[in-house]
């Protein structure tokens, strides 16, 4: 008889974490609170950015999550884009950058403006660009929708929607319908749950929350494609794999000088585009245990101003707008994997980084289970 598991949350993480204890043998079923995953898991670009991830553990968890995020959308369906992205310099201190990260990294590669071929890219002004052909595209709302289905059809992974967990103590987990499941293996992987299924251990846990703005504008006319996945001199001050550069103190120096309104409001500007033609951008970061549910117009505008600075488009339409929350820790670790009962184990805490790890970091944790 199959041993059975339990995971809460249909997120990205749980539903990479159903598809290894699937494929471990176990009978898994996952129980999500609303009627289908809502949560930063349909609230972000559908990057996968190996990237954007520091030389090591973290880089080549990227790199697997890659190879499985292609599998999976190759067997279920899903559009992908295999991309790449474009890095692109329009002031010396950004140029400086990139040169020295492709002098650490050569695995990428300087184009000059002439050799860029994207016709979203602003040439004026641009002084180089770094090319990578790692990152791949997905539509988050249809990946995380359809994923639940292939795991079903093809793992045999049940899905209790609209199931709350209130209780977990191993080996039962107690539902607000009022369930009482039992499994030999439980694993909590959302976190508003892990919030309140474990409220002592979150409080004492180096964790904030982050909300962040983006929008998507409406599918570009005649089929028209900006190819890689763009980004600005922010994005080198945002992602981790930048800031080992000695030239990056004098970047983020210059920002600071001279846009400390982009670092207030946590600016990495970027944008990507689906197999339907929609652009999303974003994005901002506001961190606090407390953050107000409203969108800031002027933080749009600010991210709408910046992006035209690098990219240009041939619609500008806004479709829709959103808001995202994540937990995200302050010590500088990468996620929250730990049992805080036998038989119980959470993995949390990805920062932004969700779609990009989770299948990787999965992987890892649970292989030896």
């Amino acid at each position: 008889m199959k041993k059975r598991a339990i995971v809460i949350g249909a997120g990205i993480v749980g539903l990479a974490t159903a598809r290894k204890l699937a494929q471990k043998g176990y009978a898994v079923e996952v129980l999500e609170r609303g009627e289908r995953a809502q949560g930063a898991s349909i609230r972000n670009f559908g990057m996968i950015w190996p990237i954007g991830q520091p030389k090591g553990k973290l880089y080549e968890r990227a790199l697997r999550s890659r190879s499985i995020w292609k599998e999976l959308a190759e067997k279920a369906g899903i559009w992908y884009g295999e991309v790449g992205s474009l890095h692109l310099a329009h002031r010396q201190e950004e140029q400086a950058v990139l040169e020295e990260f492709v002098d650490q990294n050569p695995q990428y590669t300087l184009l000059s403006p002439s050799a860029v071929r994207s016709e979203a890219v602003v040439k004026e002004g641009l002084r180089v660009a770094l090319w990578s052909n790692e990152e791949l595209i997905v539509d988050p709302r249809e990946a995380i929708a359809r994923l639940p289905h292939y795991l079903n059809e093809q793992l045999g992974v049940k899905f209790r929607w609209n199931t709350t967990a209130v209780e977990v103590s191993h080996p039962y987990v107690k539902t607000a319908k009022g369930d009482k499941l039992e499994a030999d293996v439980i694993v909590v992987c959302n976190g508003a749950d892990f919030e309140t299924l474990y409220p002592e251990r979150f409080a004492e846990l180096a964790i904030t929350k982050c909300k962040l703005q983006m929008m998507r504008l409406r599918a570009q006319p005649d089929n028209w494609s900006i190819g890689p996945a763009l980004c600005g001199g922010l994005t080198l001050v945002h992602y981790e794999a930048f800031k080992g550069v000695a030239s990056h103190a004098a970047l983020k120096a210059y920002f600071q000088q001279h846009h400390s309104e982009y670092l207030k409001w946590g600016l990495n500007v970027m944008v990507s585009q689906n197999g339907h033609g929609e652009l999303t951008v974003g994005d901002s970061h506001e961190y606090g245990r407390q953050l107000s549910p409203f969108n800031q117009e002027f933080i749009d505008q600010m991210i709408l101003d910046y992006l035209a600075s690098f990219a240009q488009f041939k619609d500008w339409s806004i479709g829709s707008r959103w808001m995202g929350i994540y937990p995200k820790m302050t010590n500088g670790a990468t996620e929250i994997v730990e049992s805080p009962e036998p038989g119980v184990s959470i993995i949390n805490g990805l920062g932004g980084a969700g779609m990009t790890l989770s299948f990787g970091l999965t992987e890892e944790v649970l292989e030896n289970l």
